[in-house]
């Protein structure tokens, strides 16, 4: 089932790939809501539970280094399908977990699978379109696909509500079987043969090597990384802000997520907008100042003005995630446009950035900021201008 290229990005193939690259946040957001549950179940401290994103993150980021390469050697398809059909399989173990350790080892299993989805997607875009177009889909993707760690912990707060925290796995394991579904019927493979490439362990490695050793990829992925880690932040924090800061329930998650969502919509639909309108330069910097902006005000408002009201805190972390999201379409596709030979190798090796840097944001740094609101505003503006400033050395010596 091979696809010849469209002239225009379709709503369909936008939502398909957005359903898969939302796996991997509804395995981190949707059980959310379940922590204290978990933590008196097994009597697990607050560095221990944490730990359940942590063991679910790093091999999520080093599986990143091979799901694009196998996409490259495989196809696009056969790499989705399987890795959907293992993550299912982990998911389902996770529900049925008799001890934390069990719990901790499929997580791991999950974050190994659930990555396909979103590294080959990215490979499916580039296939497929080029320039605006490309940029277009990109952001669509993007806004769609943001709107997962929005539902998930809502979603998650009402079924552990009503049926506890192993059900919660259990909608995850139908979630994994109706994409598996889905993507057999209506995903087309990309990257055919007469493309693919030989994968040999040693020219794996070489490859990733080269990629990652590139001085524009290495400094435009960490700005792309520090910047999402400013967002990523609240989303780790989420049980300790919902629950204990602002004394909200396990059902209302979406408090702090709809606006961090909100943030992610707005910006990629701006992004889109502004594609052939606005020189990517001046996109990166207004992107980037909004985010600054954003940590900025949140953090002279919580540290002069405390006790800050809810909503106005809602609307600061919807200004920096809008303003990540402005960012992170153009800065994608750069770095897929470094490789344009492997860009199933470029999106795993960008991916796997991230993810260590989400890793080291929620494993380290969550644990050390998330009792205080005016840390985490902190941290974050920490983060956009760490980002902005990566960029700038990147762009700067582009331009040279």
């Amino acid at each position: 089932m091979t696809h010849h290229p469209d002239p225009r990005p379709t709503l369909g193939l936008a939502a398909l790939l957005a359903f898969l690259s939302m796996l991997s946040p509804f395995s981190i957001d949707t059980f959310f809501p379940s922590f204290p549950a978990i933590a008196r179940e097994f009597s697990l401290t607050a560095l221990q539970l944490q730990q359940t994103l942590t063991a679910y993150l790093v091999p999520y980021g080093v599986t990143m280094l091979l799901h694009g390469p196998l996409s490259d050697a495989y196809g696009r398809r056969r790499v989705i399908l399987v890795g959907v059909s293992l993550f299912t399989i982990a998911s389902l173990a996770c529900a049925l977990a008799p001890g934390f350790g069990t719990l901790l080892a499929f997580r791991a299993m999950q974050g190994a699978t659930a990555g396909a989805g979103l590294v080959v997607a990215r490979a499916v875009v580039r296939d497929l379109y080029a320039g605006h177009e490309a940029q277009r889909l990109m952001s669509l993707i993007t806004m769609l696909f943001g709107f997962a760690p929005a539902v998930a912990p809502v979603i998650g707060g009402w079924v552990h509500v009503a049926f506890g925290w192993r059900a919660v796995f259990l909608f995850l394991v139908l979630l994994g079987f109706a994409m598996v579904f889905v993507s057999w019927w209506r995903l087309p493979e990309t990257h055919p043969p007469e493309r693919r490439l030989v994968l040999q362990l040693g020219t794996l490695f070489s490859l990733s090597w080269r990629i990652a050793s590139h001085r524009e990829f290495l400094l435009l992925s960490f700005a792309s990384g520090l910047h999402f880690a400013s967002v990523i932040a609240y989303i780790g924090a989420a049980p300790a802000i919902v629950l204990e800061q602002w004394h909200f329930g396990e059902t209302q998650f979406a408090m702090l997520f709809i606006p961090v969502i909100g943030g992610f919509v707005a910006g990629a639909f701006t992004s889109g907008r502004m594609a052939g309108r606005v020189t990517p330069g001046t996109q990166c910097r207004v992107g980037y100042a909004i985010s600054a902006l954003g940590g900025l005000a949140s953090s002279v408002a919580l540290a002069c003005f405390a006790p800050v009201p809810i909503l106005v805190q809602q609307l600061l972390i919807f200004t920096i995630a809008f303003g990540v999201q402005v960012v992170a379409p153009i800065l994608t596709l750069r770095l897929l446009d470094l490789f344009p030979d492997t860009r199933g190798a470029v999106s795993s090796v960008q991916a796997f950035v991230a993810i260590m840097i989400a890793a080291a944001t929620m494993g380290v740094a969550v644990p050390a900021l998330h009792g205080s609101l005016l840390l985490l505003a902190l941290g974050s503006l920490v983060g956009a201008f760490s980002g902005w400033g990566l960029w700038r050395m990147a762009w700067t010596a582009a331009a040279r």
